[in-house]
């Protein structure tokens, strides 16, 4: 366990494990982060006492279910946006708790927009979060008859073109 545990609160170590038991992640570093800041903590090693924490309480966390990918569960999610759905896209993200991951969006139309569907995270023993989310659009896009738009399957990249920004892609694309 690192050192760092042992400087904080009472307080502070119980509200940092109900965290952890409700996989709030980003909570917990938040929490870890603020109370020991004054001594020099960096945002990395918060993360770190987390991830120990993890670990430390193991099966007793809930982990949080990952959002569903079937068509009418994305399907649903698309009926609630508020707007016309003109194309699903899928796009890179990453943050330093999840490292990369993708968003599937319904890109809208008439309030022009997006909608967010889902967050695909690579999952032990699971596909890799881009095939995942690639089968999931595609699927989407194919039952709503919209176009799919996936810029860098092969290669995580948050910069890559997005939909409205180019022409848009040829069908099945």
């Amino acid at each position: 366990m690192s050192g760092w545990w042992s400087y904080l609160e009472e307080r502070t170590r119980q509200e940092t494990d109900e965290n952890v038991l409700r996989d709030r992640r980003i909570m917990a570093i938040k929490v870890v982060c603020e109370a020991l800041r004054p001594l020099g903590l960096g945002l990395r090693e918060a993360e770190q006492v987390v991830l120990q924490r993890y670990e430390a309480l193991g099966d007793r966390v809930r982990y949080t279910p990952p959002d569903p990918l079937d068509v009418p569960s994305l399907a649903a999610r698309a009926a609630a946006c508020p707007g016309r759905v003109a194309a699903v896209e899928a796009i890179w993200d990453g943050d330093t708790v999840h490292d990369w991951f993708v968003l599937l969006v319904a890109v809208l139309d008439d309030p022009p927009g997006e909608g967010h569907l889902a967050t695909v995270y690579q999952r032990r023993g699971g596909p890799r979060p881009a095939t995942a989310a690639a089968e999931a659009g595609r699927a989407l896009a194919q039952h709503l008859g919209v176009p799919f738009h996936f810029a860098s399957p092969d290669t995580p990249d948050d910069e890559a073109p997005r939909w409205r920004t180019g022409r848009p892609p040829a069908e099945g694309a």
